[in-house]
């Protein structure tokens, strides 16, 4: 085993304390950041409209039911697990809003960089 000794020490300090600070280059993560929010965009808007299209056909389901239970049950839930959807993905699309503000204040994707 390496002894340690007081000159491996000093070396290593000396070291740390001439060591200049090293910023990354923000550009290529604000255009990561820029794509990711588009996708969740885009994936957001067709799940609005899958989710239409199944409110639609729910109730067209529960108007056209004539009053047959188990049609009737099938609407309904129908209608529901349509509205639960439509709720995760706006809550994932607002989630996912506050992790990038609060990812773009954490690691400051402005382009300026502070030089020493």
């Amino acid at each position: 085993m390496k002894k340690i000794t007081a000159l491996n020490i000093l070396i290593t300090l000396s070291m740390l304390t001439v060591a200049s600070p090293v910023f990354a280059d923000t550009a290529g993560v604000t255009q990561i950041q820029t794509f990711i929010q588009s996708v969740i965009q885009v994936l957001v808007t067709l799940a609005g409209l899958v989710s239409a299209a199944f409110f639609v056909w729910g109730g067209f389901g529960y108007i056209t039911s004539s009053g047959n239970p188990e049609a009737l049950d099938k609407s309904k839930k129908t209608i529901l697990y349509s509205a639960i959807g439509l709720t995760v993905v706006l809550g994932a699309f607002v989630l996912s809003n506050i992790v990038s503000q609060l990812a773009g204040t954490a690691f400051g994707t402005s382009t300026t960089a502070v030089t020493h």
